[in-house]
């Protein structure tokens, strides 16, 4: 009896973990849609929402076997690939090692420039002037003058298309008041976003002890800068331009911008310590996937194998569109109001991510209540 017990409690085990590794992607016959996978919100007006936001957290463990045994057979030290709508990890391979991001850092610097434009902080035609500290950067630059000031559309151009250290610092400084406080900032944004295995020493990402982040977090940062800031690709997709009418010329360092369908960014770096790395973005029929090469042996390796990971990504996946930010997609009644009804409507892009060929085996269902009391107030959630 001893022996049949522990028979059967080894056969559990078995199935406990045999469970928890299965691949997230359902093999039912259809797929069906609901609120629960998508954020409903209303407008100024009258309408309200429904919110139930997917962790990035859970997607990632349950699709942490399809990609950790680095099935792809790549060279670099850690990658990751990511839908960028929902932040599906679809490809993992060393994603929480703490590594050198070199000018891969300048995502957080241009997340936090693009966050101050939106929220009418600053404006594009502000201009910035350049400090002694500033001019005195190495690496990438434009070779900025403490004499001369650039407008922060020209600031974002530089550091978006030539990786210029010099404009991220005059940047960080205009916003913050010195680097050192805006690196506080970058610090402060990464730890809201998850960003467990960030540490920023500086706003550019020259070399320098304990400035580390990984795959994971890269991949963090870039789709929070592509989805709440898409205008940022403005920048991320020129590639060749120039400043100061025409006397500097700047050229992306991103060769994807010119060589691959789709690509929308996002940012290259490397140094002698990070290696080469890389987080690229592209969009191809409604499915947006960010690959994030870490410590690659050469320039050519990474672009290759970020190149390898979208084609992995868009070969195999599809994205369904179910209704974009703003649709109105369903009108119900208002008990007791002011009004009769209101328009309940999607507070973000709705969609769900599948394997190709099974987008015709999908059903959408909407369940919403037909009825609601008043008083409705603005960000009101529908059960």
């Amino acid at each position: 009896m001893r022996i049949f017990k522990l028979f059967i409690g080894s056969l559990l085990v078995f199935m406990m973990i045999l469970c928890g590794t299965l691949p997230c992607f359902a093999e039912e016959t259809s797929y069906v849609w609901s609120p629960n996978g998508n954020s409903i919100h209303h407008n100024e007006n009258t309408n309200f929402n429904t919110n139930t936001d997917t962790k990035d957290e859970e997607v990632e463990e349950t699709n942490s076997e399809v990609s950790q045994n680095n099935s792809l057979s790549l060279e670099s030290g850690a990658a990751i690939l990511i839908e960028q709508t929902t932040g599906q990890v679809l490809y993992s391979h060393n994603i929480h090692e703490p590594l050198h991001p070199a000018s891969v850092t300048k995502v957080m610097s241009i997340l936090l420039i693009m966050e101050a434009l939106d929220s009418g902080k600053i404006a594009l035609t502000d201009a910035v002037p350049c400090s002694e500290n500033a001019a005195s950067m190495g690496g990438s630059q434009i070779w900025l003058d403490p004499r001369e000031t650039l407008t922060v559309d020209e600031m974002l151009k530089a550091i978006c298309v030539n990786s210029a250290n010099d404009c991220v610092v005059a940047m960080s400084e205009f916003l913050a008041g010195s680097e050192e406080a805006f690196v506080q900032m970058m610090n402060d944004r990464a730890k809201q976003l998850g960003m467990n295995d960030t540490t920023f020493k500086n706003c550019h990402g020259l070399d320098e002890d304990g400035h580390v982040t990984s795959a994971y977090d890269i991949s963090l940062m870039s789709r929070e800068l592509l989805n709440h800031h898409p205008s940022v690709t403005n920048y991320t997709t020129i590639w060749m331009d120039s400043l100061r009418g025409g006397k500097s010329g700047l050229s992306n360092t991103n060769k994807l911008i010119k060589t691959y369908k789709g690509a929308t960014g996002l940012k290259t770096g490397s140094t002698s310590l990070a290696l080469y790395n890389l987080s690229a973005s592209a969009t191809r029929d409604d499915l947006s996937l960010i690959a994030v090469i870490m410590k690659a042996p050469s320039t050519k390796v990474r672009f290759s194998e970020a190149q390898k990971l979208l084609d992995y990504g868009f070969n195999t996946f599809s994205f369904k569109q179910f209704g974009k930010k703003d649709d109105v997609v369903k009108s119900i009644s208002v008990d007791k109001g002011v009004t009769s009804s209101v328009d309940v409507i999607l507070k973000d892009n709705a969609g769900t991510l599948i394997q190709k060929g099974k987008d015709k085996k999908i059903e959408q269902s909407l369940s919403l209540e037909e009825t609601i009391s008043a008083p409705v107030i603005a960000g009101q959630k529908v059960r």
